[in-house]
C-alpha cells in the first residue's frame, strides 16, 4: 500500500476517533444534563407535594378540631343523659312525703295554734338556744348550728317533748317526787316549783346518801328524781341508778343521757329558759292532776319578762 493511502487510513482513523470521543463526551455530558434535569424535576415534584400536604393538613387541622369538640359535646350530653337517668332512679327511691321534715324545721299554722305557748315565748325564753358541743343523745333534738356556731333545738319537738313531761311527771304524786338543782341560774325557779306543787327541792347542795343511806336521819325514799343537768347534778343521778328510781332530766346539747328515763330538751344554763321550762311543768302539773293551785305568773318564774325581746 502506497505511503499517501496509508496516510489518508490514519487520517480517517483520527476523524473517527475524534468524532467517537467527541460523540462519547456530548453523549456523557447530554447524560449528566438529562440527570440534573432528572433531579430538578425530582426536587419540583417534592417541592409541590410537600406544599400540597401542608395545605391539606391546614385544611384537615380544623376539621379535627370541630370533629373533637363534636365529639366532647355528645360525651357530655351522653353522661348528662346517664346523670339524669340516675336522678330518676333516686328520685324514686326517695319518699316524696315531706311532712315530717316540715314538722322537724318550721311547724305549719295548725301546729304553731296548738303549742302550750306561742313560739316566740320559747324564743324569749332562750330555751331553744344550746351550746357549742352536740352529744349524739341530744343530735336528735336539734334544728341547725347558728353563724357563731350554736346549737339551736327544735322548738316544734322542744313543745312536743314538754307535753310528754308534763303527762310523764302526773303520773307520780307530790310527795314521791324529789327536784335537785344544783346550779344558781335555777335555783328560784325550782324554789317557786317546790313550793306551788309541795314536792321536795334539794337546791345549791344534795345531801349525799339521801337516798341510799337508811341508817341517815335525813333519809327519804322517792319515786322519781327530777334533776336540771346529769352533769351538775350527777351525784343525785348515781343515787337514784344504785336505787332503780326513774330519772327525769334536763337535758342541754352537750349532755349525755346515760341514767336518764326521760329527756326534757332545752337550755338548762339560763334562768330563763329554766324558768320557762318549770313553769310550764307546773301547769301541766296541775291540769293533769287537777289540783286547786294557783300558778305565780310567769314574771315571778322569769325576772323583767316584759321586757324580754325574742332573739333574732
Amino acid at each position: 500500500m502506497s505511503k499517501t493511502k496509508k496516510k489518508e487510513k490514519t487520517f480517517l482513523e483520527k476523524v473517527e476517533e475524534k468524532l467517537e470521543e467527541t460523540a462519547k463526551k456530548v453523549a456523557k455530558e447530554a447524560k449528566d444534563i438529562e440527570e440534573k434535569v432528572v433531579e430538578k424535576v425530582k426536587e419540583a415534584v417534592e417541592s409541590l407535594e410537600e406544599d400540597k400536604d401542608k395545605k391539606e393538613k391546614v385544611k384537615k387541622t380544623p376539621k379535627k378540631k370541630e370533629s373533637k369538640e363534636e365529639q366532647e359535646k355528645s360525651e357530655k350530653e351522653e353522661k348528662l343523659a346517664k346523670l339524669k337517668e340516675k336522678a330518676k332512679k333516686l328520685a324514686s327511691s326517695i319518699k316524696t312525703d315531706d311532712s315530717d321534715l316540715k314538722k322537724r324545721v318550721r311547724p305549719d299554722e295548725e301546729e304553731k295554734k296548738d303549742t302550750l305557748i306561742p313560739i316566740e315565748d320559747y324564743l324569749k325564753s332562750s330555751i331553744h338556744l344550746g351550746t357549742r358541743a352536740i352529744t349524739p343523745d341530744m343530735k336528735p333534738f336539734v334544728y341547725k348550728r347558728r353563724a357563731d356556731s350554736l346549737a339551736v333545738f327544735n322548738t316544734t319537738l322542744l313543745d312536743q317533748r314538754m307535753k310528754e313531761a308534763g303527762e310523764y311527771l302526773s303520773q307520780f304524786s307530790p310527795e314521791d317526787i324529789i327536784v335537785v338543782c344544783k346550779r344558781e341560774a335555777g335555783e328560784k325557779a325550782v324554789q317557786l316549783f317546790s313550793k306551788t306543787l309541795e314536792i321536795k327541792a334539794f337546791t345549791k347542795n344534795y345531801p349525799a346518801g339521801i337516798l341510799t343511806n337508811p341508817n341517815l336521819a335525813t333519809f327519804i325514799e322517792t319515786e322519781l328524781l327530777f334533776i336540771c343537768d346529769p352533769w351538775t347534778d350527777k351525784a343525785a343521778l348515781d343515787d337514784a341508778k344504785r336505787i332503780k328510781i326513774p330519772v327525769m332530766a334536763i337535758c342541754d346539747t352537750n349532755n349525755y343521757t346515760i341514767g336518764v328515763d326521760f329527756i326534757i330538751p332545752g337550755n338548762n344554763k339560763s334562768s330563763k329558759s329554766l324558768g320557762m321550762i318549770l313553769y310550764l311543768l307546773t301547769k301541766l302539773y296541775v291540769e293533769k292532776r287537777k289540783l286547786k293551785v294557783e300558778i305565780p305568773p310567769i314574771s315571778e318564774w322569769i325576772d323583767c319578762w316584759d321586757s324580754l325581746v325574742p332573739p333574732k
